[in-house]
């Protein structure tokens, strides 16, 4: 695909400036040069000038609005010099000069003044239409000066020979994929379909979280069905004149008709597809309501002749927008771009690794098994790190560490061997992370324990445990996530049981711990004292209720409940690591000795170290 040439500006624009340039060189001749060619006459302050004639040195004097030139008594037969001085409002000068015989008389007024004045009329309206000119061709992005305000903004792909994107450039969402090939085959074929009175798609919505590829997924339509592809944000329509992006919409529609078959291509559509009522509420916005009126209107104006106009928008908040927007005849379709899994995250390795020599030890398999979660977006990002780590440490092709360190980097930001850490310091972040690894060997829900570090890494990260999934999980039941909650308050627990007291370190930990109990009980309903009842918003808006509260109204007595079964489940897990911890001291002492004295414990040896834990079932017994 090619982004289309914008048209040249007409040529009569280029005569008509060529011709302002010349009348304002001349205007600045006629009123600099004759001041620059002109003779140099001295000047003097005004109270010389009058001192002067008082003492009847001066012969003569040419008194003008601005200026007074006079000339002094010679020598002799030389004539004086003359001079000249700046006036001041000074009704006595004229009876002075008369009593004194000096022969004065007013200037005369310039012979070419009248050029200048024409001049001075005409061009600053001349330069204020081309600076008017100039900014409205930018703001606008056509030749056609203000009127260019309501054209559409939309970048205009056609097919060509480079950077043409197809099926074969997108993985890890096949359904989606499915799905959108028979909109290539709508474009192709359109009376294959309307020949039996078929009613092709208005409009394809792509749903999914940020990254996922839903711009891509529309790009590999248009590349697939080889027709033009308008793309264009949601947030380019709105400006801050009303009607601008209405006015924008309709021009949009306009262009695509006449390059009919086509693909219309909206992202961000919840920018100007907001729910009108949401709006209503506080207070509405005009200008975002009249786009999307007008977004609707043509959308139900694709008339017989139109049908193989279609409309792909893509957005991340489907529950924010407008009903009518989603109704069968506009949005016929709503198309999930979700999350790969893992042959999907491989598939998607294997495409951006092509850009890139590997190495012979390369497995992309163990890579997507460590990025459960990770987008399309995410791999690129992942690929590329282990690409600039390869070229950093001078090597030819990328090794499997340098996946796996990139994959830290992305998860747990880039080493920070600046940062030193006293010995109490240390000690303290060894154990904290030895707790994390020992309470999660043993409970369930959490993986596998890979790797446990105490360089510190990122902002605040002062040391780490890795912990990776064995297998994509899409349910956990209620022990696993008393499983994770105990983990997390593993590094709490040790400091603990070794200390004695806790450290600012585990601030995190409890903010996730507590996070997590509390959907347990208002989301998940795991709750025996509350019952399968579900008090959190967060489910039917990423923005809660829309006044910054994800919880539904609650009676006192409700909420009271809400936080006992809290702090119940809480305070369990963090019992339950102590229990674990207590029993394995020994071990806990052992392994933490070992970090102490390498930094980094992984692989095999961190697993043989780990395999000692005594399982819950054994510490209870």
């Amino acid at each position: 695909m090619a982004i289309k040439d914008q048209p040249q500006p007409p040529r009569f624009r280029q005569i008509s400036n060529i011709v302002l340039l010349l009348s304002s060189l001349f205007l600045l001749a006629n009123i600099f040069l004759p001041n620059l060619l002109g003779p140099q006459i001295p000047q003097v302050p005004y109270s010389l000038f009058v001192h002067q004639v008082q003492e009847q040195d001066v012969v003569r004097a040419s008194v003008g609005q601005n200026e007074i030139r006079y000339q002094l008594k010679g020598e002799g037969d030389k004539p004086g010099q003359v001079l000249s001085t700046t006036p001041i409002f000074d009704l006595e000068l004229p009876k002075l000069l008369q009593e004194k015989g000096v022969e004065f008389a007013a200037t005369p007024p310039s012979k070419n003044g009248w050029i200048g004045s024409v001049l001075s009329w005409v061009v600053p309206p001349l330069i204020f239409v081309a600076i008017f000119q100039f900014f409205m061709n930018r703001g606008g992005g056509g030749p056609q000066g203000a009127l260019s305000i309501g054209k559409s903004k939309a970048k205009v792909y056609v097919e060509g020979e480079s950077a043409k994107i197809t099926f074969a450039d997108v993985a890890g969402v096949e359904e989606a994929k499915t799905e959108l090939v028979e909109v290539v085959e709508f474009l192709k074929t359109p009376d294959r379909f309307t020949a039996i009175g078929a009613r092709i798609p208005k409009g394809v919505l792509l749903v999914g979280p940020p990254g996922t590829g839903k711009t891509l997924l529309a790009k590999a339509v248009a590349g697939e069905a080889g027709v033009p592809f308008f793309s264009i944000s949601g947030s380019e329509f709105v400006e801050l004149f009303v009607g601008v992006g209405s006015a924008r919409v309709r021009d949009l529609f306009e262009q695509a008709k006449k390059q009919a078959p086509c693909i219309i291509f909206i992202d961000e559509l919840d920018a100007i597809g907001k729910s009108r009522s949401t709006n209503a509420a506080f207070g509405g916005n005009d200008e975002r309501e009249q786009t999307l009126n007008q977004l609707l209107t043509e959308m139900d104006g694709f008339a017989a002749g139109n049908t193989t106009v279609i409309v792909l928008a893509a957005t991340n908040r489907p529950e924010s927008l407008d009903a009518a927007l989603l109704r069968p005849g506009r949005f016929d379709r709503q198309v999930l771009v979700d999350r790969p899994d893992l042959s999907g995250r491989e598939a998607i390795l294997n495409i951006h690794s092509q850009k890139v020599k590997l190495g012979p030890d390369i497995d992309l398999k163990a890579v997507a098994t460590r990025t459960p979660g990770f987008s399309g977006a995410d791999l690129a990002n992942l690929v590329n790190e282990a690409a600039l780590l390869a070229a950093r440490n001078k090597r030819l092709t990328v090794a499997q560490e340098d996946f796996y360190e990139a994959f830290e980097r992305v998860v747990a930001g880039l080493e920070k061997k600046s940062r030193v850490l006293n010995e109490k310091e240390k000690k303290i972040v060894a154990y904290h992370e030895v707790g994390h690894a020992m309470v999660g060997a043993v409970m369930t829900g959490g993986g596998e324990v890979a790797k446990i570090s105490i360089v510190p890494r990122g902002m605040a990260a002062l040391g780490y445990t890795l912990q990776l999934p064995t297998e994509d999980r899409f349910l956990l039941d209620e022990s696993e996530l008393r499983g994770q909650i105990a983990t997390l308050l593993g590094g709490r627990s040790a400091e603990e049981v070794v200390f004695g007291s806790i450290t600012t370190g585990a601030s995190n930990d409890l903010q996730r711990a507590t996070d997590l109990a509390e959907r347990m009980v208002t989301t998940y309903g795991m709750s025996k004292v509350l019952g399968p009842l579900a008090y959190d918003r967060a489910q039917q808006s990423f923005l809660g209720d829309g006044m910054g509260n994800a919880r539904r109204a609650v009676s006192a007595q409700t909420a009271e409940a809400i936080d006992q079964e809290v702090k119940e489940i809480v305070e369990t897990a963090h019992q339950q690591a102590l229990d674990i911890l207590k029993t394995n001291r020994e071990l806990l002492e052992t392994i933490t000795q070992k970090l102490l004295e390498t930094e980094v414990v992984e692989g095999e040896a961190l697993h043989k170290l780990l395999a000692e834990v005594r399982p819950l079932d054994q510490v209870a017994a």
